[in-house]
């Protein structure tokens, strides 16, 4: 355990993560209360039903604003939602939201790239530095006292629920119909986090780890189309293509008939066909990953190796004038070491899905490389300096 600067510990918080290990071992007692078909019912409806809420509250809705719809049924929602356990609307939203700012960089608070597998499947939920959630990130649903209070009382929805199903079907009720659904949205929400990051395939350049994976799809009412998703946000369907199944969306489809939502987002047609040119961000990110497949350390290594006498010191008298411009310097002396454009290419064609903005994202990781070896040529000139 390491200490932070705010006298927080970055550890896993053991007193909150006991409720959600009693839930799972609770889920044993079926054993002796037994597993009835009206129980077994009980935890489809519900799996289902706060799945949905899940999908198509917290995340299309509260994190996304993918469609427009009354304070009252947003509230509905809101609750549904919560029954799940899955801490209140205002922290879920909070946390979503800081993921897609920094999705699968150091700063993500569920990458399996950076802490594994576990710890983004679930670790991450009781650590200690996300037991909090940055509100300002989420100005637009604090402004309803509504769910301020439900971040309050966050627990409240899902104990009423387990209350409901213990009068209405007994001990299995309780067990079966509710302990075993809400384990099951539980996993089946984390996958998200993990597993869409990890397995499945990439349509578009997201500049990072999300995938499509259509088991996972079906599992979570269409979440599971997550690189789409990754792609353009904001949408209510996630399922682009006709083929990939979203039975969220098309429940959501079904309401705004009834006029129960409004204003559903949707890709536009150059999104939909991956002709859209990618933003700064993204072409950064995409960059980096390229420029890593090339080992700028050994890159600096051979040219030093080879350039000898004047012609070295030269270069390494050229790069340490430049400053921060070193990568200017290096793409002057077309040095063989350095890997050529083409193979930038080849290997981003390896890498990437289909995208128009390929050309920007070599170019922007040459430079990134270039600009790697000559600050790691720069200080190989301080000690010959020194010594002469």
């Amino acid at each position: 355990m390491h200490a932070l600067g705010d006298g927080l510990r970055d550890d896993i918080m053991y007193p909150s993560a006991i409720p959600f290990v009693l839930m799972h071992l609770g889920c044993l007692a079926a054993i002796w209360s037994g597993v009835t078909w009206s129980a077994l019912a009980l935890c489809a409806a519900l799996y289902v039903l706060r799945m949905f809420a899940v999908v198509a509250g917290y995340h299309r809705y509260f994190s996304h604003r993918a469609f427009a719809t009354s304070r009252a049924f947003q509230f509905v929602l809101a609750v549904v939602a919560q029954s799940s356990a899955q801490k209140s609307v205002l922290w879920w939203a909070a946390k979503h939201r800081h993921h897609h700012l920094h999705s699968d960089t150091e700063e993500d608070v569920h990458s399996p790239r950076r802490k594994g597998f576990i710890y983004s499947h679930l670790g991450w939920i009781f650590d200690r530095k996300h037991d909090q959630a940055d509100l300002t990130k989420v100005a637009d649903l604090t402004r309803w006292p509504e769910l301020v209070w439900l971040k309050k009382f966050e627990l409240l929805p899902a104990v009423v629920l387990g209350v409901l199903c213990l009068l209405v079907a007994g001990w299995s009720g309780l067990v079966v119909g509710f302990l075993w659904s809400t384990v099951l949205v539980y996993h089946g929400t984390f996958c998200i986090n993990s597993l869409a990051h990890v397995s499945g395939s990439k349509r578009y350049v997201t500049g990072d780890d999300s995938r499509n994976n259509w088991l996972l799809a079906i599992v979570t009412l269409g979440e599971g189309w997550h690189n789409n998703h990754h792609a353009f946000q904001s949408s209510v369907r996630q399922g682009f293509k006709w083929w990939e199944v979203d039975l969220a969306y098309y429940v959501l489809k079904a309401m705004s008939w009834i006029g129960l939502i409004w204003d559903l987002k949707t890709p536009p047609v150059h999104v939909l066909r991956n002709e859209q040119k990618l933003g700064a961000r993204i072409v950064n990110r995409a960059a980096e990953q390229l420029a890593a497949h090339f080992n700028s350390e050994r890159i600096a290594q051979a040219i030093a190796a080879t350039l000898h006498g004047p012609a070295l010191s030269s270069l390494q008298e050229s790069l340490a004038r430049a400053s921060e411009r070193t990568s200017e310097v290096l793409s002057t002396f077309h040095l063989p070491q350095m890997p050529s454009r083409d193979e930038f290419v080849a290997q981003a064609k390896a890498m990437f899905a289909r995208t128009i903005s390929l050309d920007e994202i070599v170019d922007r990781a040459y430079e990134l490389v270039l600009a790697s070896v000559g600050t790691r040529l720069v200080p190989i000139a301080v000690p010959a300096a020194a010594s002469r």
